[in-house]
């Protein structure tokens, strides 16, 4: 068995995110179509004697129990029943409260590292129910593709790369303040459309992206949460205009936001988009060009 893993662990954005409605349990009822995306976080393992120990590069970051890697490996470790701990160390370059995933992506990838440090003691499916009780997004990082999500998010069913976004670039922008998750869903009460969502814009999304066809894909992007969050923060509604005024296929807040992300038709359209973007807005915050599909991100 090795002793030392270095993983990557990536994030995401939703290119549609419906509410259905509240359910019962306090929870939004979701369809939610994911594309994982190539920028990088990094996290080292190490086992130990026993216990979780984590460290982290961002100091803003607790690491205790707080966070989710520490408590995706007491979870493995407890469910595993396997001799020995863990020390972790988590270098962190994708931006916090960003509706990008990153500590989820975070705890998936402590999930599959660890199953692989320890030689492989929880199957696929008890490593699924155990990203499902860390949250909503984590069990989507347990696979590479994009996917459609369902019930509050941890419902993953896999889906083919899209056609419509080959050879499509990624500009990423966070604005440099967070939007945190709950707040956006409790404040969805006050927008009774955007938390009321009729069903079936997935279905309809998936079909034109299959289908290839990207100006009637870029029509069906969609995300409930903007309807609180752009309300409170105008500027990403100035962002999105800018990016479709500057030839974007398509502008849209990724999750619960803060980042806004705008689909390129190519490399060169991404990185003048980006350019300009900055010499308007300024580069306080955090941005980054990649391509839609595999690749290395360019980050600042």
């Amino acid at each position: 068995m090795p002793v030392d893993l270095e993983r990557r662990s990536p994030c995401k954005v939703n290119l549609l995110l419906n509410v259905l409605g509240k359910r019962p349990d306090g929870f939004h009822e979701l369809e939610t179509v994911l594309q994982p995306v190539a920028v990088f976080d990094s996290l080292h393992f190490t086992r130990t004697a026993e216990g979780v120990a984590l460290t982290c590069s961002e100091p803003a970051l607790p690491t205790d129990a707080a966070n989710l890697v520490h408590r995706a490996a007491t979870a493995f470790l407890t469910t595993a029943g396997v001799p020995g701990g863990v020390r972790i160390h988590l270098e962190k370059r994708i931006p916090l409260a960003a509706g990008l995933g990153g500590g989820s992506g975070n705890a998936a990838t402590t999930l599959l590292a660890l199953n692989e440090l320890f030689d492989s003691p929880l199957s696929p499916a008890a490593l699924t129910e155990l990203a499902a009780g860390l949250g909503s997004d984590v069990p989507f990082f347990l696979q590479t593709g994009p996917a459609l999500a369902t019930s509050r998010g941890e419902r993953i069913q896999p889906l083919r790369p899209f056609p419509a976004l080959r050879g499509v670039w990624l500009v990423l922008v966070h604005p440099g303040f967070g939007i945190a998750t709950a707040w956006a869903y409790q404040n969805l009460a006050r927008f009774p459309q955007a938390l009321n969502g009729p069903p079936g814009r997935a279905a309809r999304l998936i079909g034109a992206l299959a289908s290839g066809e990207r100006p009637a894909a870029g029509l069906q992007l969609y995300n409930a949460l903007e309807a609180p969050a752009l309300a409170k923060y105008p500027v990403l509604a100035l962002y999105q205009e800018f990016f479709r005024q500057e030839g974007a296929l398509a502008a849209l807040m990724s999750g619960s936001g803060s980042t806004t992300f705008a689909l390129a038709a190519d490399e060169g359209a991404a990185r003048l988009m980006r350019e300009r973007f900055l010499a308007r807005f300024g580069g306080q915050g955090w941005s980054a060009v990649v391509p839609l599909e595999g690749g290395e991100a360019a980050r600042s």
